[in-house]
């Protein structure tokens, strides 16, 4: 086995020099001894499911989530909202120890305080929970009376934990108030708020994929990241986020998926790769940068930290993700009639339904994945994932969130429904596509 370590500075493998090593550039790099074995993730693909067990993380990664979520195993509905409870906090706060790549490698904490203000961080799609907002700073902010242009007051921000998806430390130095380490959570990406104090200010939407952030810029500030990856990760945009640039130098980056409607869904991601539970850990570690151990022999990545921060949260954090409902479609968002006449097109003659089965919408329940070509996908990002086929999406509250497709090449359910009819050849009418986009909106 060709086995590289990693070394202080993290940069994308492609970029350095082999015998230099890899660093793990991604939402968080992960410290850790990383392999890229493309045999192995060929071998394992064609498995499906038997490989999916057989590369399973040794120590949990691939649980049965319904059990995680409140099977017997759960105990009583007490305890099972205790742990829905405690996995919200994961969801919400634990950094899972990757301080040590945002604040010792990336050194974010530096730039947060240098540049990084309160327009700027909107500006990059990120989030302030208004609720954790005391009533004299409302005040304040509702009469102007906050500078949004120092970025003092962002630390504040985060000294308050009102920055969705950021924890940090701040201390007194000298009388200033100056962030000494700051780290990632879940939430960064999957929450978002509801506007409701002003645009990018409001009470948190968890589960919901915060389409405004843009992870790759945000990466990029970083002065520990050398040009040429800058470049790549200014390339993405808002929205959108490659979780194995980091791993094969590869960027063909997709869109942050909803983090919620997961329950009874059998396997996670747009490739299908694993559980919940399994994706979380790879998250986690490899992207996030927290400190644990997650093998996955199909894809050739191997990283141990110990002690493990991750393992011990995962079976809450599951319980939380899995407890978080699509939302409802808004009223008067939709046409009923239309609707009904799109649902029939839906199970009939637009054969949708031959894919999008059962109450989930997916037949990654059958254990079922598909060629890209079946579907008319881009086949890049397939081609660099565990099972080189792509999962039929689940279909859940998918007016909240477009685009669509996992490259968001379809910015709109018209968009969706022009593509498949025109690839599989169905002879849709105007009024029938119309229809189905009716019946879409109304999920």
């Amino acid at each position: 086995m060709n086995t590289r370590y990693l070394d202080d500075v993290p940069h994308p493998s492609h970029i350095r020099r082999p015998w230099r090593g890899v660093a793990a550039v991604g939402i968080g790099l992960c410290v850790a001894v990383v392999v890229v074995a493309n045999v192995a993730r060929s071998a394992a693909a064609a498995g499906g499911d038997a490989a999916i067990a057989a590369f399973a993380d040794e120590d949990g990664a691939d649980w049965d989530d319904a059990g995680v979520a409140g099977g017997k195993r759960d105990g009583d509905r007490r305890d099972r909202e205790a742990l829905v409870a405690e996995g919200r906090e994961v969801f919400r706060f634990d950094t899972f120890g990757d301080e040590q790549q945002w604040t010792d490698r990336l050194r974010m904490h530096e730039v947060i305080e240098a540049a990084v203000d309160p327009a700027t961080a909107l500006s990059l799609g990120l989030k302030v929970d208004v609720d954790a907002l005391p009533d004299e700073l409302l005040a304040a902010l509702a009469a102007g009376q906050v500078d949004l242009t120092d970025p003092a007051t962002t630390v504040a921000l985060i000294k308050l934990n009102a920055v969705v998806g950021l924890v940090g430390t701040v201390e007194s130095i000298d009388g200033t108030d100056r962030l000494t380490r700051v780290g990632t959570t879940c939430a960064l990406c999957h929450s978002t708020v509801d506007d409701s104090f002003a645009p990018g200010i409001g009470s948190r939407l968890d589960g919901w994929p915060n389409l405004d952030l843009d992870p790759g810029a945000i990466i990029a500030a970083s002065p520990a990241v050398p040009p040429e990856a800058k470049a790549v990760y200014g390339s993405w945009g808002p929205g959108k986020y490659d979780p194995r640039f980091n791993q094969d130098g590869q960027s063909t980056p997709v869109v942050i998926p909803p983090a919620y409607g997961l329950a009874g869904v059998k396997r996670a991601t747009y490739t299908g790769d694993g559980t919940v539970a399994y994706w979380n850990r790879y998250v986690g570690i490899t992207q996030m940068g927290g400190q644990g151990t997650f093998h996955d022999g199909r894809i050739g990545v191997h990283v141990v930290q110990k002690p493990d921060l991750v393992r011990p949260k995962i079976k809450s954090l599951v319980a939380y993700q899995l407890s978080l409902a699509a939302p409802a479609p808004a009223a008067g968002s939709f046409d009923p009639a239309a609707a009904e006449r799109g649902g029939a097109l839906f199970r009939g003659a637009a054969n949708c339904a031959k894919c999008h089965s059962g109450p989930t919408f997916t037949d990654i329940n059958r254990s079922v994945r598909h060629r890209p070509e079946e579907t008319g996908m881009d086949p890049a990002y397939a081609l660099r994932s565990a099972t080189q086929k792509y999962r039929t999406t689940p279909l859940r509250g998918l007016a909240t969130h477009p685009p669509y497709f996992h490259d968001g090449s379809a910015a709109t359910l018209a968009d969706v429904v022009d593509h498949y009819d025109a690839y599989l050849r169905l002879g849709l009418t105007a009024e029938q596509e119309q229809d189905l986009v009716e019946y879409l909106k109304s999920l």
